[in-house]
């Protein structure tokens, strides 16, 4: 599939297998693998960093598959969770900096039109978040007020 604003296919990488349940070698006490996720995200790690230090420091290959919740889902069961979802909130941060850019360097073109790119990915996700209900129906998305969103 191609992608979304270039004109060029994906790249291949390698999948994970599909599986159904964790392998034997991997470490499954769901109570050890929430108590780590929530100090990491006590330290301030992402959901991301998070999964990333359990598989390679851990021997946690799959969340999911050994707690049955992603880890996402943990931390908003143990009253950790984030208002604003982790895609949405990184692509509000490159658009901050894309801004603070342009306000320097008024006439670099390229950048205003992946700026115009990035907001338009911003406000497809959090239509998508708003009608799953991951978000509150009145959210908007504005620039102005994005460096105090991401600041909470």
């Amino acid at each position: 599939m191609a992608r979304m604003h270039a004109r060029r296919r994906g790249t291949s990488c390698s999948v994970r297998p599909q599986r159904s349940e964790a392998p034997e070698w991997s470490n499954t006490d769901k109570e050890e693998i929430v108590k780590i996720a929530v100090e990491l995200r006590k330290k301030g790690m992402s959901t991301a960093e998070i999964g990333l230090v359990l598989r390679d420091k851990h021997g946690v290959p799959s969340v999911r598959l050994a707690t049955g919740m992603k880890v996402e889902e943990l931390l908003a069961d143990n009253g950790l969770g984030s208002e604003i979802p982790e895609d949405l909130r990184n692509l509000i941060t490159k658009a901050l900096g894309m801004r603070k850019h342009l306000s320097e360097n008024k006439k670099d073109v390229h950048n205003k039109r992946q700026l115009q790119l990035t907001e338009a990915k911003v406000r497809r996700l959090g239509k998508y978040y708003v009608k799953t209900g991951k978000m509150p129906v009145a959210w908007r998305d504005k620039p102005d007020s994005a460096e105090f969103l991401l600041s909470r």
